[in-house]
């Protein structure tokens, strides 16, 4: 039987027509930098979250995720950064990239403390020691969790994305002045693309934090020289506010990298964050520190100095009506609050799931 060309051309262009409609699913390259293109998915940036009954401790990967130490086995080296990395699998068989150094212990508490305020982070867990087959043996050893699922779909800017202008992005930026995290570029941050209630959600995290509970460094010309990292000393030394300037917005004490987007900050903004954060006892914040192996004295030196930084956001001067919206004020980190803080229905909407009641999201892309 002879077919005919404009059935068979007709054929072509619909199966062509049916390719190109279809969604993907998992992240593309991009031809024009090379970088990898997001699935589609819902943009999820912040969670609200029950916070005085958060284990700091165990972090946001609870107790199921912890690594099995038992047998650790190096896989491969991984490249770029600060920080000694490798990628090892554990007896149980999950993968897990691994930080080596000075960065490993700010990098397990910073996780923590911005989990605690509502945000995406990385699954992180601190070995105090830790025999790597094929490498050898380490202390304070950083366990990133890589589960089965979550797909890296490569970096988010600071300058673009879905969450700009919002309060909750504002409150990432405060975070970071919080926890002296001087190096902020994009190249840290990431999109973790994972299954969720209603289809793929697009969670943007920053996966470096080792440059935290340091010195930001003192002058402007010489901060390069004299900011530190992992460093309870430097971290308790620095004060947070600089001043409060006369149209509302908070001018920080920060010589970090990218300071120019910490410029429009509201206080009420800021003092947001430390409403979050003020609902954290103080067995929480040395958890927080206590998971990332800090002796004793380093830990009441940290969580000093992080009560410190919080009282300073809840004693900023109030204004009325200039801000997204305002919460009642707790008289000192660990006091509760008179009530939560109210969840901005305009942006935030059910995420349907136990572990995480709500959640800030954008529209999908």
């Amino acid at each position: 039987m002879r077919k005919h060309p404009r059935a068979n051309l007709f054929l072509i262009l619909l199966t062509s027509l049916t390719l190109l409609s279809t969604p993907p699913t998992r992240a593309t390259q991009d031809s024009s930098d090379g970088k990898k293109t997001p699935p589609r998915g819902t943009p999820v940036l912040w969670r609200e979250q029950h916070v005085e009954s958060l284990d700091l401790y165990l972090g946001p990967g609870g107790r199921g995720m912890r690594p099995d130490l038992r047998r650790v086995t190096f896989v491969e080296e991984e490249k770029g950064g600060f920080s000694t990395k490798y990628r090892v699998r554990d007896r149980a068989g999950r993968e897990w990239v691994v930080k080596i150094g000075k960065e490993a212990q700010s990098e397990t508490a910073a996780t923590r403390l911005l989990w605690a305020a509502g945000y995406i982070t990385e699954v992180t867990y601190l070995a105090p020691r830790v025999r790597i087959r094929g490498k050898g043996t380490f202390t304070n050893v950083r366990f990133e969790a890589r589960p089965r699922g979550v797909e890296r779909a490569g970096e988010w800017k600071w300058g673009e994305n879905p969450f700009t202008g919002t309060r909750e992005f504002q409150g990432l930026k405060v975070m970071m002045v919080l926890l002296n995290n001087w190096d902020v570029k994009d190249s840290n941050n990431v999109i973790l693309a994972a299954p969720g209630r209603d289809g793929t959600e697009l969670r943007y995290a920053i996966s470096d934090l080792g440059a935290t509970l340091g010195d930001t460094g003192k002058w402007p010309l010489l901060w390069r020289f004299t900011r530190s990292r992992n460093d309870p000393k430097g971290f308790g030394s620095d004060k947070l506010v600089d001043e409060v300037k006369e149209d509302g917005r908070v001018d920080f004490e920060f010589s970090g990298k990218k300071r120019g987007i910490f410029n429009d900050i509201t206080i009420e903004e800021a003092r947001w964050v430390g409403q979050l954060l003020a609902r954290l006892s103080e067995r929480q914040v040395a958890d927080a520190f206590r998971a990332a192996n800090y002796t004793p004295g380093e830990v009441r030196a940290l969580a000093g100095a992080f009560r410190s930084r919080v009282n300073e956001l809840l004693n900023l001067p109030r204004r009325g009506g200039t801000g997204r919206h305002t919460s009642p004020r707790p008289e000192a980190v660990g006091a509760a609050p008179l009530q939560a803080p109210p969840v901005d229905t305009a942006r935030v909407r059910s995420a349907g799931a136990a572990a995480w009641p709500t959640a800030v999201r954008s529209k999908p892309t």
